[in-house]
Order: structure tokens, then sequence, then C-alpha cells
């Protein structure tokens, strides 16, 4: 019963919000900027509660500078790793961001190298700018998910689970699978902000955690579980599996890196014990 529910639930969502004659505007799309906002609106109280001296106009330019960061990133990460040749053939394409094709993990990295391109701009420390604009990051990761949910894209593998459901609307076939994409915002969204949200205002822990130690556990907390949300998701279908035909992803080896910083991060920030200063 509650996998029908589900499968009648989901076969009805219409990926696009918002229809304007030959204008549409996508759930999607909206989930970036919700995403955005909430983000920011959680980096500016931070820096409140932690006696920051941020303003409006220096967190407009750091977000500014996160989303072009995460567009271009996101988008090249995908040309590269995820498509194939198929934008060395058609490398026009590359711009036509409204067929979709992101990848968080460049995403990332191009929030990162933006966010301290603005720092610098700002004479703002990067650790500590970027450590405030990590805890608010799940939220969007949490919207990106849902709005992959309502896309029908990136399911995951057949399952016997009382809440299995079909993507056939989007290629998925008459066949009950893992709806990764809620696994995903469950763990990559609600968890990591709780833990981070929590860390940030408990006035005992928040005195333990050392500029670049939120960074750090975001870091490693997304990807160990997005490693771990690998195994029941299904790779995109013009990479495959690269290790025989149920073994290793590129979310995994791409996530493997993001480990491994996370951990490097979390112990540098141990070692130096520096207080958090936008300046």
């Amino acid at each position: 019963m509650v996998a029908m529910w589900l499968n009648d639930i989901y076969q009805s969502l219409n990926p696009v919000a918002l229809q304007f004659g030959p204008v549409s505007i996508k759930w999607y799309a909206l989930a970036y900027i919700a995403g955005f906002v909430c983000a920011g609106a959680v980096l500016y109280n931070t820096a409140r509660r932690w006696q920051l001296a941020l303003s409006p106009d220096s967190l407009i330019t750091i977000i500014n500078a996160a989303v072009i960061g995460v567009i271009v990133g996101g988008r090249l990460a995908y040309v590269l790793f995820y498509a194939g040749t198929y934008y060395f053939e058609h490398p026009v394409e590359i711009l036509f961001l409204s067929q979709g094709g992101m990848s968080f993990h460049g995403g990332l990295i191009g929030a990162l190298a933006m966010g301290c391109v603005a720092c610098r701009y700002l004479h703002f420390r990067p650790l500590s700018v970027i450590d405030m604009a990590v805890i608010g990051a799940p939220i969007g990761l949490f919207f990106g998910r849902v709005a992959n949910f309502v896309n029908g894209e990136l399911w995951g593998k057949p399952t016997d689970a009382a809440w299995g459901v079909i993507f056939a609307r989007t290629g998925g076939g008459m066949v009950a699978r893992h709806p990764s994409q809620l696994y995903e915002a469950l763990l990559e969204g609600v968890v990591i902000f709780a833990v981070l949200f929590w860390l940030s205002r408990s006035r005992t822990m928040s005195k333990r955690m050392y500029e670049g130690s939120y960074t750090g556990l975001f870091l490693l907390m997304y990807g160990i579980v997005r490693f771990l949300i690998e195994f029941v998701r299904l790779p995109d279908v013009q990479l495959g599996y690269l290790l025989g035909t149920s073994w290793l992803t590129m979310g995994q080896v791409l996530s493997l890196p993001v480990i491994g910083a996370g951990a490097l991060l979390c112990i540098y920030s141990l070692k130096k014990k520096r207080q958090h200063s936008l300046v």
C-alpha cells in the first residue's frame, strides 16, 4: 500500500513548476535558488552568533561567487567525468544548462575556489568563511536531491522494499527501485545539516571546533555518505560500473579524495587550533 501510494504520487509529479507560454520554470532551478538563499541565511546568522562582522554586502558578494563556482564547476566536471565524448563532439551544448548535467563534486570545487577568490577580494580569511558556509550547504543538497526525485533521474537499483518507487516515466521501467535521491536528501541534507548546525550552536562544542573543522567534517561526512549510497544507486548509463558489472562508480571514485581532504583538514584544524575570525 505504501509503495503504491509513493508510485502514484511520483508518476503524477511534473518537473515544471511554472509555465508562462513558451517559458517554463523547473523545480530544479527553484531548488538551486532556495538552496543558495537558505545557505546564505545560515551563513549570515552564524556570523552574527560567532560575533564576526559580516555585512550584507559582503554576504551577497560571497553568495554570488559561490553561485558562479557551483554552476561552472558542476557543469565542467559533468562534461569531463560523466558525459563521455559527447560534449567534445558537441562543444556548444556545454552552455545548454537547461538540458541538465551537473556534478556535485565539480560544483563543490568551483564553490570553494570562487569562495576563496571572494574572500581574497574582501580581505577575509577563507577557512572561517567556508566553515560558516558549509553549515548551510546541506540545505541546498536537500533541495537538489528532492528536485532529482521530481525529475525522475538518478534512481536506484531494483528493490523489494515497501518504499520502492517505479520510475516508468523516465525510463526506469515497471520495476520498483530504491528512491536513492530521497536517501541522499535525508543523509546528505537533513543529517549533515543537523550535525553541523548543532555543533555551531552548542556552546560547549563550538569552542572546540577550530577554523577548518566544520569544512573538514562536512567533506568527510558527505564523502562517506555519497560513497555508501552509490551501492544502491545506478551509475550513469553512459559510464556504467568502472570495475566489473556491479562495482565502483564514478561517484565513488570522486568521493574518495573528498573523504581524504576532509580527514586531512580535520587533522590540520586540531593541530593549528586557530579560532574563527574574518581577518
